[in-house]
């Protein structure tokens, strides 16, 4: 895939999985690729293997390395790969080139985890990152309202790579101006908060979505994105409140509760185990039995 392509992929629902575990506390390999292929089969054509539904920063190196492998094999060959990278400049590099190496089209770069970004250091961050896989097409992630519209530019004068930005500050008008100011058409946006805030991100210039509610009901979000689209408010609105419950509970307490709520979804399902590794933890009665609910109201249990 050329650049171009890559950006087209990136205008889409763009699927983070989560990561199965077993018995053992280790990566359970076959409902890992169990859950990609549904994702999949589902219609999903743009999956992010090690991204934060993930529980990427719960991962050990070794363990993100097998996820890497895990996915590619489970995709087929229409399916987009775009790999989640991070941690310390030496270890994204390294993870990028694996990915590389294992065929990933895209990397995906985590929002450096650091009590002090500096505007300059954050450039400089992505930039070796960027530069020491040149012909990937390399995805920022962003969570940090502060760095402005004028560092993607620059980055992007130096990293030809650099080629979608997964923006997840939640403001709508905060994310115009960056947008804006990064340059017109030089990026493409992916809404980084999911299918509560995508309308309000797709009004002011993204083609795509992040989700792992797709996870779960993967048809669901394939509607949003197509009505979001075609705009159809109509539509929109209607896909907006039938997900609110689901995502409201992901969100709550800081998000919390973010992937716990997929994995019990995914476990009422049958797809996978509900484990999930500290610092998150398994729901409370209580709110099993709401995600229950909300799988019966949607029709997905028996």
């Amino acid at each position: 895939m050329n650049f171009q392509q890559q950006q087209e992929s990136l205008r889409a629902v763009v699927a983070v999985p989560t990561t199965p575990f077993g018995p053992d506390g280790g990566i359970d390999e076959a409902a890992y690729q169990r859950v990609i292929r549904r994702l999949i089969e589902g219609g999903i054509r743009t999956v992010t293997p090690n991204g934060n539904t993930g529980e990427f920063y719960a991962l050990a190196p070794a363990e993100a390395k097998a996820v890497t492998r895990l996915g590619l094999e489970a995709a087929d060959p229409d399916t987009t790969v775009m790999v989640g990278v991070g941690h310390d400049v030496a270890s994204a590099r390294e993870a990028a080139r694996d990915a590389q190496a294992a065929g990933a089209a895209m990397i995906m770069v985590h929002q450096p985890v650091h009590p002090y970004v500096s505007v300059d250091g954050w450039i400089e961050y992505h930039r070796a990152i960027a530069s020491d896989v040149p012909e990937l097409g390399v995805v920022l992630y962003v969570r940090n309202e502060t760095i402005p519209g004028s560092a993607f530019a620059r980055l992007g004068e130096s990293c030809p790579n650099v080629i979608g930005v997964k923006y997840a500050v939640p403001n709508p008008a905060r994310f115009a101006a960056v947008a804006a100011d990064a340059g017109a058409g030089r990026f493409t946006w992916v809404a980084g908060l999911a299918e509560l805030h995508a309308p309000g991100y797709f009004a002011v210039g993204a083609t795509g979505f992040t989700s792992g509610l797709a996870n779960v009901d993967p048809s669901t979000s394939l509607r949003l994105f197509h009505a979001l689209d075609d705009r159809d408010h109509d539509v929109v609105t209607e896909i907006w409140h039938r997900v609110r419950p689901f995502e409201e509970l992901r969100a709550a307490n800081a998000s919390a509760n973010n992937v716990s709520v997929v994995k019990e979804a995914l476990c009422q399902l049958g797809i996978c185990a509900r484990d999930i590794r500290p610092p998150s933890s398994l729901l409370s009665t209580e709110l099993r039995v709401k995600v229950t609910e909300i799988l019966e109201l949607w029709g997905l249990l028996p």
